[in-house]
């Protein structure tokens, strides 16, 4: 499972966010929020929806299950002006990312992470940067069905003494 490395540009997102961890997954309160609130929201580009975490610094280096980090239910936008009231806005600045496509259940991508992080990052010329992490589910992402794919993204630098990709 190899990731197309890619540069993303600054992405303007509009939605909601909640404070969770591993071990106290709030993911579905969060989009069972956003859902019904997101066709108020006039000024969308697409229809793709964003899954996005915002880990504090050095969140990977000694993982810990109980501890918190921010995850958004967003949707891009062109600008800020008529969001809802409930909801807020976030950038995602312009970086690099390996992206892995993934196919299933969202409750089996444990595998796919564990396989991200603990063997093809290591190996690889990059990595992790301190940047939002997120997964963009478009036209063949659908919620609970085992066909169903998504995009995840993982924000990476070139390591230091890497081969460059630029």
């Amino acid at each position: 499972m190899n990731p197309r490395i890619e540069i993303l540009k600054e992405t303007r997102l509009a939605g909601k966010r909640l404070q969770m961890s591993f071990a106290n997954n709030r993911t579905t309160e969060l989009w069972q929020s956003f859902m019904p609130l997101r066709k108020e929201i006039k000024n969308i580009i697409g229809a793709d929806l964003f899954s996005i975490e915002v880990y504090p610094e050095g969140f990977f280096k000694d993982f810990n299950p109980t501890a918190l980090f921010e995850k958004w239910a967003a949707i891009e936008v062109f600008g800020f002006t008529n969001i809802p009231a409930v909801m807020e806005s976030i950038i995602l600045p312009a970086g690099l990312y390996a992206v892995f496509l993934y196919k299933g259940l969202p409750i089996n991508a444990s595998a796919t992470y564990e396989y991200i992080f603990l063997t093809w990052l290591p190996a690889s010329d990059f990595e992790l940067d301190n940047r939002p992490h997120f997964a963009l589910m478009g036209e063949k992402y659908k919620s609970n069905d085992a066909s169903a794919e998504e995009e995840l993204w993982i924000p990476v630098k070139q390591r230091s003494g890497g081969n460059s990709i630029m």
